[in-house]
């Protein structure tokens, strides 16, 4: 007993508590309540539309409003919901409704769950994401609610101002539009717009980085993590904004007809959902080369660590980033808000990012292998990338897949959601428990 206790660490038991939700709502998926013809889906296209939205993706073989029912979207919104957060939340909350005591293997399990640097506080931040994310959600709703019941029954509104407050801040990108258009038809209104760019944004920063914040008023201090967080979302979502309104300004089937508040709208917005919602509101198939890639780059850096976001993490680019810089200037050490960043930090970062690099790039050429030569291969790398950012944005490529390309995109999703968090844990844990107890000679290598 106590070897499979050990066996299953917290990064196993992560990984195999996910799958297991997964099939269950691939499962529920093919109940003939699910769907509007009362067949129910095909398994693989439940279990591809289960996982993408436990791994809050949004990647879809068929679309959400047109296929389900009522009964099949509560089971998809569970699921972001869950996934979003972390079974391990939701377990520990349960925990807390019955009066039962949190262990520390559970608390292991939170640290892993919420990518927490420590234990120290784990339960006490859980009891505050459960709030915040009540807060967040419930605020967005109640706003998207009140705008879309001017064109729907009040009923209609509020269950589809729920829906997608929920989908958003979990940063999964599912949507009840129908036809594949996600947010498309809300393009230039501000309310839609800015509420579910908040609502996305809240969600990507990370937990750790919402209590500092909520805190500040009394430490009024913040740690390096959320001021880098911070900066670097600011940052990267501005720079994004401007080239994408540069790139597309004349661009007939995005911006160009619009007005000059919706350009600025719409740049935002798509500035705002590579960072990982997956929600669109320009036609992606439209947007200019530059920026898709700029787009696939966004994807793949991600947002907030501990957030519902994926890709390899803002933190991780920001550190690459500084020490690229820091090389460049000829220093050895790497300073960030008048911090040193420790090598060991430095070196889970490349980690990480090369794991990122080489997975997008390994699922990529299965795809163009897999698809064969139907589509260009701009459309094979954005798909790639979104699955592994977990971020739900497509060419159109999705519901064209054949079951072997579905089956890929599956587990880069799964991968993408529990790859880079699992791989530093990992690292870490055993950085810590496993010294060299053997010195070697330095070796010099000629680099560049």
């Amino acid at each position: 007993m106590k070897k499979i206790r050990a066996f299953f660490d917290p990064p196993k038991i992560l990984v195999l508590g996910f799958a297991v939700l997964i099939l269950i709502g691939a499962f529920l998926l093919t109940l003939p309540i699910a769907t509007h013809d009362g067949k129910g889906l095909l398994f693989l296209n439940a279990l591809f539309t289960a996982t993408s939205a436990t791994c809050v993706t949004g990647l879809v073989v068929v679309d959400t409003a047109d296929t389900f029912t009522t009964f099949g979207e509560l089971v998809i919104l569970t699921l972001i919901q869950v996934g979003g957060l972390g079974f391990m939340t939701f377990a520990t909350f349960f925990a807390f409704l019955l009066g039962k005591r949190v262990s520390l293997r559970d608390r292991l399990i939170l640290q892993e769950a919420l990518n927490n640097i420590s234990l120290a506080g784990i339960v006490r931040l859980v009891k505050r994401v459960l709030i915040f994310t009540g807060i967040i959600e419930l605020t967005g709703a109640i706003i998207l609610a009140i705008r879309f019941s001017l064109e729907m029954s009040v009923g209609k509104a509020i269950y589809w101002g729920i829906f997608h407050s929920i989908s958003n801040f979990n940063n999964a990108g599912f949507d009840l539009n129908g036809e594949f258009r996600s947010l498309t038809p809300f393009v230039d209104d501000p309310t839609v717009v800015l509420t579910v760019g908040a609502l996305i944004t809240l969600g990507g920063l990370g937990f750790i980085v919402l209590n500092e914040l909520y805190e500040y008023r009394e430490t009024r201090r913040l740690s390096i993590q959320s001021k880098v967080v911070l900066a670097t979302t600011l940052i990267l979502t501005l720079g994004a904004a401007i080239l994408i309104f540069a790139f597309e300004y004349g661009n007939p089937k995005t911006l160009e007809s619009l007005s000059g508040s919706g350009k600025v709208l719409a740049s935002l917005f798509q500035a705002i959902t590579p960072r990982t919602a997956g929600a669109n509101t320009l036609p992606i198939g439209d947007l200019a080369q530059s920026t898709l890639l700029l787009i696939i780059f966004l994807m793949y850096v991600g947002a907030g660590p501990g957030s519902t976001a994926g890709g390899i993490k803002i933190t991780t680019f920001a550190v690459l980033s500084a020490t690229v810089w820091t090389q460049m200037k000829g220093k050895e050490d790497v300073v960030m808000f008048r911090r040193k960043i420790v090598m060991e930090t430095i070196l889970k970062a490349l980690a990480v990012a090369a794991m990122g690099i080489f997975l997008v790039m390994f699922v990529t050429m299965l795809l163009t292998i897999t698809e064969g030569e139907r589509h260009n291969f701009i459309m094979y790398l954005f798909e790639a990338t979104s699955a592994f950012g977990t971020v739900g944005l497509s060419m159109g490529l999705t519901p064209e897949l054949s079951p072997f390309g579905r089956v890929i995109i599956i587990f880069t999703m799964f991968a993408g959601r529990l790859g880079p968090l699992t791989l530093a844990y990992a690292l870490t844990m055993r950085r810590r428990g496993n010294k060299e107890p053997i010195r070697y000679p330095k070796g010099k290598i000629m680099i560049g």
